[in-house]
């Protein structure tokens, strides 16, 4: 599976005479629990705050520039019926008609979130590479993305290791959403990353924490934006850890799930080494390993 030859942004870009990027969407790509609210967040803020919004980005209103393509809404109209577990063949079978309706709603890039592994489901991509201009793929710890996803389905550790590790698996229809194919998490990882492609900007969430001006400047930069020093660091500032969770405090979170406590719940790298067991380290790794190896993730 390949991408198309358009990337988002042109090998001169920055400099005068670069070529515009293309329209179409950019994919704001991740496996659940790796940092794709927290890259919304940061985007929406950057944006705000280079056309001089004062105010931070309400995380209730993070449609604002990021659409979502997988509602049950919109999948409705196409089908003439709310698609349910029951009706994921017909649901595959019009995904690019539901991007494709969404894209001509647009000029210029969209910005999409998505938790879609790069994969054929039941004979369909689950990607239209005719609507894509490129994406953003965000990749953390499996070691970590396991507690955070346990406390996100409202189950143990143990569960949550078995569904990153099974192949194929599947996030099913909710009262908004429609199903997503997200396999493994070394699936997803590898559908998104195999090839080198200037068209996708891969961060580690790692990075985010830890080097956060080098790895959101890179970001918007590959993005064609020119933030300032400062408008860089404001966004930053807007989009922390502590100030989305004090907001989900306040206001709540529309996209926390039922059963889950709270959505910005710890923020934190090598939270594992504190949690995980050697037998649960040893299992992830087993069924990892491969891609933790590339991207540095193997305990040391």
């Amino acid at each position: 599976m390949t991408w198309p030859t358009n990337p988002v942004t042109d090998p001169q870009a920055g400099r005068q005479g670069a070529a515009e990027p293309r329209s179409g969407f950019v994919w704001l790509a991740s496996y659940p629990k790796s940092g794709n609210t927290w890259t919304r967040a940061f985007l929406h803020n950057l944006i705000k705050t280079i056309f001089d919004e004062d105010d931070i980005q309400d995380i209730n209103g993070l449609n604002r520039f990021t659409v979502s393509v997988g509602g049950r809404d919109l999948y409705a109209e196409m089908l003439g019926f709310k698609p349910t577990d029951r009706h994921r063949e017909q649901t595959a079978a019009v995904r690019h008609r539901v991007q494709r309706y969404v894209a001509e709603q647009f000029e210029g890039l969209i910005f999409a979130k998505t938790h879609q592994a790069l994969m054929v489901d039941r004979g369909s991509t689950t990607i239209d590479f005719e609507v894509t201009a490129g994406a953003i793929y965000i990749v953390r710890n499996p070691l970590d993305v396991v507690i955070s996803l346990a406390h996100h389905l409202g189950q143990s550790v143990d569960r949550a290791i078995a569904i990153m590790g099974t192949r194929n698996i599947e996030l099913d229809v909710t009262e908004t959403q429609v199903h997503e194919v997200i396999g493994s998490w070394s699936q997803h990882v590898l559908t998104w990353t195999r090839r080198p492609h200037r068209a996708i900007y891969i961060m580690r969430y790692e990075d985010m924490l830890a080097a956060p001006e080098a790895t959101f400047d890179a970001l918007a930069r590959h993005l064609l934006m020119s933030p300032t020093a400062a408008q860089l660091a404001d966004a930053i500032d807007r989009s922390s850890f502590d100030k989305l969770r004090a907001q989900e405090d306040v206001d709540g979170f529309r996209e926390r799930p039922r059963h889950a406590g709270r959505f910005f719940r710890e923020g934190r790298a090598g939270q594992w080494k504190d949690i995980l067991t050697a037998q649960q380290i040893d299992r992830i790794v087993r069924d990892h390993g491969e891609q933790m190896t590339r991207f540095g993730y193997l305990p040391v």
